[in-house]
Parts: structure tokens; C-alpha cells; sequence
């Protein structure tokens, strides 16, 4: 397995005070422990407040996204920024590939059509093995990964829109 690499970000614009959703797939609940972990971290340690929103599986990931962001717009506190986290383990069927792209295109059709900073932590792997090292917070960390993508996308989009 490769080493994660992360160059340190350095665009340090102030997200504290900001308001995340995590919507979670509760397919495999242990590995799902340790990538919310990892997604609580980070989120917190930027000062950013969280909503979590549990789902089945993968797939419900980017309807409940999608109906939460409208939930919020309409009382009047919206999403700041998105991390969706599930795990997809491969199987003996074709369902592994249609659970991981369809997920993964839905949620880039959120994220561009209604512009909203989304981390995409829901992990695949062909092994229950794989799955740990990629959720522990203490090997690959890919939840604190996803709600690192989310804040850094929201740090763009809060410093281009000062521009």
C-alpha cells in the first residue's frame, strides 16, 4: 500500500464559525466509526460545527445530500460544506463498480451544479483490510481526508468570493 501524501495546505483563510454536513453510509458500522472519527477532527479542529445524517449505504449518500442542503436553505441555515464517508468493499458481482461510480459521479454532480464544497470520503477497496488502513485516523485517515477536501474547497470559494 502506498504511503499517503499530503502537501501542507497553505491557504489558511478562516473557516471557524462555519456550518458542515456529514452524511455517513452505515453499511459497515466499525469502519464507519473510524472514518466519522477522522471527519470530526478535522472539522473541528477548524471550528466548524456538523450535522451528521446516517444513510444504509453508498448509494442513498447524494439523495440525503441533496435533501438536506434544501432542508437547510429553507430554514434559513445553510451548508457551508459537505463530507459524505461510507466504505465499498468489492464482492463477487458487478455491484461494486455500480455502488462506487454511480455514487461518485452524483456526488460531482452536487458538488458542481449547486457549488457546494463536498469531500468525497466514501472509500473503495477490494479488502476488509484495506478498508481499516484507509479509515483509521492513525494509518490513511480518509475521513479526516474528505473533510479536509471539503474545508479546503470552502476556503476557496469564501477567498474568490472576497476577490
Amino acid at each position: 500500500m502506498a504511503d499517503a501524501r499530503r502537501a501542507p495546505l497553505k491557504d489558511r483563510t478562516d473557516v471557524s464559525g462555519a456550518r458542515a454536513l456529514i452524511v455517513e453510509a452505515r453499511f459497515y458500522d466499525d469502519i464507519q466509526d473510524a472514518l466519522l472519527e477522522g471527519a470530526v477532527a478535522e472539522l473541528s479542529a477548524a471550528g466548524v460545527s456538523y450535522d451528521v445524517v446516517t444513510v444504509p449505504g453508498a448509494l442513498e449518500i447524494p439523495a440525503a445530500i441533496a435533501i438536506a442542503l434544501d432542508a437547510a436553505e429553507r430554514s434559513g441555515k445553510p451548508y457551508d460544506a459537505v463530507v459524505a464517508l461510507g466504505c465499498v468493499v468489492r464482492g463477487d458481482t458487478i455491484h461494486f463498480e455500480i455502488v462506487s461510480m454511480e455514487s461518485s459521479r452524483a456526488l460531482m454532480d452536487l458538488s458542481v451544479q449547486r457549488r457546494v464544497p463536498l469531500g468525497n470520503g466514501i472509500i473503495t477497496v477490494n479488502t476488509d483490510a484495506q478498508a481499516w488502513a484507509r479509515a483509521r485516523a492513525s494509518e490513511l485517515n480518509k475521513g479526516g481526508d474528505a473533510a479536509r477536501a471539503a474545508l479546503t474547497m470552502l476556503r476557496i470559494k469564501r477567498r474568490l468570493a472576497k476577490a
